[in-house]
């Protein structure tokens, strides 16, 4: 069977939706072989490519035709394929502690990764470097908190949304909480710090 044709199967076989990455077929064939596959394939409309080395088998909506994945989901796939630690920063970190309904039309990605951006419709996805220090936060709750009230800013934290994060807070594991107050500036420290001082 060509290399081509165990592709093709394997793809006809997955549920409509489902993110392929390149890298899902090395067992199947050279890197060349199956980079000439998913060009073909894409060709005669099996796939659509969403970025680089990423393409997917597309929902098809009655009115609106083939449905794409969401940058947020190409995200999560190239922080699988690639193995690299992230953080949400800014208006993405609002948007995921529901501090902010506006979904950002830019994803900004702090990361132990290569710096890049890529382009996922009319958004982008920006893996940006930063240092060891601000990827050691453990609590999932703890380092979004601690990147929204970044983006906020120091005085710039209205009564209501304070109160949001301490509710969110009071939901991360004390341990980890603990472990991650120390990493953020001082002045996020003091926030995070009554959370324990209400328990």
């Amino acid at each position: 069977m060509s290399v081509a044709t165990e592709i093709g199967q394997r793809i006809s076989a997955l549920p409509p939706g489902r993110l392929l990455l390149a890298s899902d077929f090395v067992d199947l064939g050279s890197s060349e072989a199956i980079r000439l596959t998913l060009f073909r394939l894409e060709k005669q409309g099996a796939i659509k490519r969403v970025a680089q080395g990423m393409y997917v088998r597309p929902v098809i909506h009655p009115l609106l035709g083939p449905l794409l994945p969401t940058a947020e989901e190409v995200a999560d796939a190239i922080i699988r394929r690639d193995k690299i630690r992230t953080l949400p920063t800014g208006a993405f970190a609002l948007n995921a502690l529901g501090l902010s309904t506006q979904v950002p039309v830019n994803i900004v990605l702090l990361t132990d990764g290569s710096p890049r951006v890529i382009q996922v419709g009319k958004r982008k996805i920006k893996f940006k470097k930063t240092t060891p220090k601000n990827l050691m936060a453990r609590g999932k709750i703890s380092r979004l908190v601690i990147q929204a009230l970044k983006e906020i800013g120091n005085g710039f934290l209205r009564d209501e949304e304070e109160q949001r994060i301490m509710a969110l807070l009071k939901n991360e594991a004390r341990e980890d909480l603990i472990h991650d107050i120390p990493l953020a500036p001082v002045w996020i420290q003091k926030i995070m710090r009554k959370v324990l001082i209400h328990e």
